[in-house]
Formats: structure tokens, sequence, C-alpha cells
């Protein structure tokens, strides 16, 4: 560039300006491994709303309460669908045949997933007992409804060639109700104790002659 002088003489070329250099900025790896960890993370959310979605399906749920000890049916039970569940262990809907006539470990509670820990084959007896059941009409079971636990006394009764003697003679058994079952159509209660094994041979004799009465000693 030229600038003129007053006096005539020749323009004298004035200095030019260096052209100004943009300082580029510098871009801290902290920042930038930052970055790249976001990203990742995000990936790996978006992986795991996908893999949650896959993994919904249908597992069993408890529908109505069943106490310990109480034989699983089939309307105690309800197919629902479930996305996740994470840290469970819940019973597909396709196993419903297998868990049917199981008995409750522990209390089911409606609304809960039902997981086989929940479930047990073991039928409740405790040690020298043995299981048996008993076919009683509906006025001979001491109360509404039977439950696993309740405690029972069996009492034999006179023989019908007896003539009605005393009662003090009558036998007498302790047993443990596991479970209670009212027949369908027939006015019969199928009642399981659990009794001791020394007594299981006069209780199945005093049976078959009719001559039981069943006590309720003291309710679970």
């Amino acid at each position: 560039m030229s600038v003129a002088t007053r006096n005539g003489t020749s323009p004298v070329d004035a200095p030019v300006a260096p052209p100004r250099v943009v300082r580029q900025r510098r871009v801290r790896p902290g920042l930038l491994g930052l970055a790249v960890l976001l990203i990742a993370l995000g990936g790996l959310g978006s992986a795991f709303a996908v893999t949650s979605v896959r993994a919904t399906g249908s597992y069993l749920a408890v529908a109505r309460a069943v106490e310990v000890g109480s034989v699983v049916r089939a309307d105690d039970l309800v197919s629902v669908q479930v996305a996740g569940g994470q840290g469970l262990e819940p019973v597909p809907a396709s196993r419903l045949a297998d868990v049917i006539g199981m008995r409750a470990a522990v209390s089911l509670a409606p609304g809960s997933l039902l997981t086989m820990a929940q479930l047990t084959d073991d039928p409740l007896l405790g040690p020298g007992q043995q299981q048996l059941a008993l076919g009683l009409r509906a006025a001979q079971v001491p109360a509404p409804k039977l439950r696993p636990g309740d405690q029972v006394l069996l009492v034999s009764t006179p023989s019908s060639d007896s003539g009605g003697g005393s009662s003090s003679g009558a036998t007498r058994f302790t047993a443990t109700v596991t479970d209670a079952v009212s027949t369908d159509g027939r006015d019969e209660v199928v009642v399981y104790l659990a009794l001791a094994v020394r007594d299981v041979p006069a209780v199945v004799a005093l049976a078959a002659q009719d001559r039981i009465a069943v006590v309720l000693t003291k309710a679970a």
C-alpha cells in the first residue's frame, strides 16, 4: 500500500500489517475420552433397553392367597406378562402343569410372582410321623374349613354292637392336619392327617369301621 506526501515527493510504501493467524484450539485428551465414554454408555443403555423388551414373557403369578402347606391348584394362579425381571426366577406359564399339586412352602400372597423356591413336594410330616387320609361327611368335620397346621384329636367311638357303652374307654390320638379337600358333588371332605407311626394301624382300623370322631383342639 502507498501513502502520498505533502511535498510532492514520491509515495512511500507504508508497512503492511501481517495477517492474523487464527490460533487453533487444543483438544484436551481428557474431554475426548469423556465424550467417547458417554457415547459408549449411551450404546449400552440402548442395548439394555432392547434386551429388557426382548425378555418379556409369560410367567405365573399368585391369583389368590395360598396358605403354607396347602396344595396349589390351577385357580390359585394366573398368567401375566413381565418384562425384565432382573434378579428374579419366576416360573414360566408353560410350567403350569408342573406346579399344580405341589404344596406351598411359604404363604403365597396375591399379586406376587411364583418361584420354585416357594413350592415343595414334601408332605408336612415331622420326625416319626406318617400321613393318612380320612373321608368324613361334612357334618363330621369340626370346623367350616380345616387348614394345614390345625391340631386335632381323633377319638374312637363305640361299635354298633357294643350297646352304646361308656366313652370312658375311648381311645384318643393326636394328629395334625396337612390338608383338607372337599369332593365335588359329594357331601364328603377328605382330611389328610400327620400322626405318629405307632398310631397309624389303630386309626386305619377304626376308620374302616367308621368309628372315628375328629375334634379340633388348636387352629393354626
